[in-house]
Formats: C-alpha cells, structure tokens, sequence
C-alpha cells in the first residue's frame, strides 16, 4: 500500500509545476466554471497516457529522433500561440456570467490534449522520468504490479487537475471583475511566453 501511495505522490508531483497546462485551466476555470477546467487537465493525462504507453512498448526511438523533436516544437508553438492569444481575446468577458459554460466541454478536452501531445518536453520527461521508473520496477515487480503502479501515477495526476479545477473556477466567485480579467488575461499572456520558447526551440532544431 506504501508503495502504491508513493506512486500516486509521484503523479502529483509530475502534474504539480506551473506549466502551459496550468495556467490553461486557470483560465477556463475562470472563464467557463470548474468542468471546462478539468476537462483541459484531463486531456493532458490522456496525452500522458500516450506517451506513458510508448515508452512502455518501446517506441521511444522514434519519438527522440531530430524531425518528430522539430515538429512537435512547432506544433506545440502554434498550438499555445493560438490558445493564447484567444485568451486574452476572451479575458474582457470574463465579468459576463451570461458568458460561462458556452464553449463546449470537448473543445477544453481537446485543448489541453494538444497542449501536452505536441510539447516535447513530456516526451523527454516521460522518456526520462517513466522510462527509468519502468526500468526499475521492471526488475522488482510483474507485469500486473507495473500496470497497478502506473494507474497510481494516473490517480495523482487527476487528482492534481481535480484540485486545480477547483481553485480555479472558484476564483470567479471571490475575486472583483477587474482582477478577473486581469488574471485571465495573464494566463493568455504565459502560454503566449510558452509558445514563443516553444517557437525559439523549433527554429533552433532547424538552423541551429
């Protein structure tokens, strides 16, 4: 059971730094309630989950070769460029309540999916934080114990999206219009920052 619990401490602590995926579910939560946040975090774990069953039937390789390394920096630039820059769009309809719960849940969903799948470093993170658990394990535990552990890491990874989905929307009821537009419209501003590292990473995979 202890070691079932580290495992779900680890998802924690995988999900727990500030990230592109962070500061996307603060800002639905904000604008469009709790659902709408979770389900970015939840879109995100199933691209970890992705990534977590390549490394687990050894496809790796093609995952750290220079071209999917080079796409996957440019995909993910666009993609929170994109998310960014509507963000900050949105941030002055934040004060609406009229406003909340009108985008769809799937487009949340499929947001924090592309966010995660197209940012290289959860493939390196993956590759190096799961692929050496994996190793380890591997030599202690069968297969069935190594499908349970991996499920614990799962469960911590949910429970921090669950956690930040209730901050999040909660910040809508005790915060003044203006300060909510204003974090909204940093939250746009921080995956727009991401984006362009992400950009700067692509450019120098191909010129550098």
């Amino acid at each position: 059971m202890n070691v079932f619990l580290s495992y779900i401490l680890l998802g924690l602590s995988l999900a727990a730094p500030i990230g592109p995926i962070n500061a996307a579910q603060i800002d639905r939560g904000i604008r469009n309630g709790f659902m709408h946040a979770w389900f970015v975090g939840v879109g995100a774990v199933l691209a970890d989950a992705i990534y977590m069953l390549a490394v687990y039937i050894g496809v790796h390789q093609f995952l750290g070769t220079p071209f999917m390394k080079t796409f996957l920096w440019t995909f993910g630039s666009f993609v929170l460029f994109y998310t960014g820059v509507e963000s900050m769009i949105n941030a002055g309809k934040v004060k609406l309540e009229k406003n909340r719960n009108k985008e769809p849940l799937i487009k949340s969903l499929l947001s924090g999916f592309f966010m995660s799948i197209s940012n290289p470093l959860t493939i390196l993170f993956w590759l190096g934080i799961y692929g050496s658990i994996l190793a380890k394990a591997a030599a202690s535990y069968e297969s069935s114990q190594l499908i349970l552990y991996s499920s614990a890491i799962f469960i911590g990874l949910l429970l921090w999206d669950f956690t930040m989905a209730g901050i999040s929307s909660s910040f809508k009821k005790y915060l003044t219009p203006s300060l909510l537009v204003f974090i909204s419209f940093l939250s746009g501003f921080s995956l727009i920052g991401f984006g362009i590292y992400f950009g700067v990473q692509a450019f120098n995979a191909l010129f550098g």
